[in-house]
């Protein structure tokens, strides 16, 4: 089951919302959050909703274990079955078929290769369970005693399947002490609103320019081989803002139905694309994902502290591999692991006497390259990627197809950019701020939710999938 569908925002949610609201405790909330999740999580892969099952009860047992037998060894032995028995399941249904191609293509070996269905959200509810069963190690959180608890954390629909990675110490004392406001509804139901336009308004149409000018992530070779330089930077620009308006969308939603819920999920962007570095660009991009990455690998001391800088690529290759098993993803994470190489060896202070212009200049680049590494999968066509942008495969410098989509998408593709920044935001407090402005702002949010909500309906009308980019991850 997806967000953007006309079956989950007036069906589900909605009798959802009706049983979590006519039920008064909070154990009978979480029964119907457990049983909703579920039931989401089954709708599509049915099969895979016991692998779900499972990972909460290994985790909320080795956490009882850690909690009984703490600083003795079964502790670390829980703790060590929690992370070898997590990753694994994860390495076995995400990358065993790309190691087993690696392994066939560099010994000329012809072991089968595993058919595995990839079960949607394993990366994402992977890292919230071994960060739990790590945090009750370290005595970051009390242990949860509770099984239907736990499982309601871990199975939680609305950051179930594509994040954001929401860590148990941030809801560990809303599982049993939360309410919901009025202002939780209204600002949670306009968040929704405002994820669902996210993806259902822009990034589905951004998606119709990345296809037209960058092909498919497979079959990107033969559309990338006569680009011209224009269509190449228009194309890749179009999949950055893509990437940001979808993923975001989702994270919007997820946060807004928390919030409905009585959950205050941390937030997972903000507003990335005016950064001024690369540091910054992954302190405000899938701040979740790298959060996690910091504080539970980049600080350990694997190699110790002389060698802090393998800890660096370490981070950043895992950070690649956790989006796929492929090349290009891995060489997209060591990519950005360098440039942050680079900034720390400038130093911070240097990095801000950096003139504004040059500043935004060599983030952006930087960025959407990065962005057309991460999308082309096929060594071919990210070959030919790199070629284009600097018009060494004889497309020259503009094509008649490139103006034509340009001229066709100008007002999308300006409302994107504009869109990525937070002009809006900052005119909305404006008005906040202003008297006699603060009923007329939020009357004028009401009408555009309604409005926004109302395109996006039409605009499902005739659509079938609405798969979000990050379900793939």
């Amino acid at each position: 089951m997806v967000f953007a569908d006309l079956f989950f925002l007036y069906f589900f949610l909605p009798i959802c919302l009706i049983m979590y609201f006519i039920s008064k405790k909070t154990a009978y909330r979480n029964i119907v959050l457990v049983f909703f999740s579920l039931v989401f999580y089954a709708w599509g892969e049915p099969l895979c909703v016991f692998l779900l099952v499972f990972s909460a009860a290994l985790d909320y047992t080795c956490g009882r274990i850690i909690d009984k037998h703490r600083d003795k060894l079964p502790a670390k032995l829980a703790l060590a079955a929690s992370l070898i028995i997590n990753l694994g399941l994860l390495g076995y249904f995400k990358y065993s078929g790309f190691i087993v191609e690696n392994i066939n293509a560099l010994l000329h070996t012809s072991i089968p290769i595993p058919k595995t269905a990839f079960p949607i959200g394993i990366s994402f509810y992977t890292f919230q369970t071994i960060s739990y069963t790590i945090d009750c190690y370290w005595g970051n959180v009390k242990v949860q005693k509770n099984f239907g608890k736990y499982l309601m954390y871990l199975s939680l629909f609305p950051q179930l399947v594509a994040g954001p990675i929401v860590r148990y110490s941030v809801v560990e004392n809303e599982i049993d002490n939360r309410k919901t406001t009025l202002e939780d509804l209204s600002a949670g139901f306009s968040r929704i609103i405002l994820g669902l336009s996210k993806k259902v308004i822009v990034a589905n149409n951004l998606s119709t320019v990345v296809e037209a000018l960058c092909g498919t992530a497979e079959n990107g070779y033969a559309i990338m081989s006569g680009q011209s330089v224009a269509g190449s930077w228009l194309g890749v620009i179009s999949v950055a803002l893509w990437y940001y308006f979808d993923f975001s969308g989702y994270s919007d939603i997820a946060i807004g139905l928390g919030r409905i819920f009585g959950f205050k999920f941390n937030e997972n962007f903000n507003y990335p694309f005016i950064c001024r570095s690369i540091t910054e660009f992954w302190q405000r991009w899938h701040i979740s994902l790298g959060s996690f990455f910091r504080d539970y690998l980049f600080y350990l001391p694997i190699f110790g502290k002389r060698r802090q800088y393998v800890n660096l690529f370490l981070v950043w290759f895992c950070t690649g591999l956790w989006h796929g098993a492929s090349w290009n993803f891995i060489l997209w994470g060591l990519y950005y692991g360098l440039f942050i190489l680079i900034e720390q060896k400038i130093g911070k202070k240097r990095m801000k006497k950096l003139p504004a212009a040059i500043a935004h200049l060599y983030t952006k680049i930087v960025i959407v390259v990065g962005f057309g590494i991460f999308y082309f999968e096929n060594m071919g066509a990210l070959g030919r990627f790199f070629k284009a942008l600097v018009g060494a495969n004889g497309g020259g410098f503009i094509d008649s197809k490139t103006k034509l989509l340009f001229m066709n998408n100008i007002w999308l593709i300006l409302a994107a950019v504009v869109l990525s920044t937070p002009v809006i935001k900052k005119l909305k407090e404006v008005m906040n701020r202003k008297q006699g402005t603060y009923i007329l702002a939020n009357s004028m949010g009401v009408i555009l939710n309604v409005a926004l909500l109302l395109i996006s309906s039409l605009l499902l009308v005739d659509t079938t999938n609405n798969v979000f980019l990050y379900w793939r991850f």
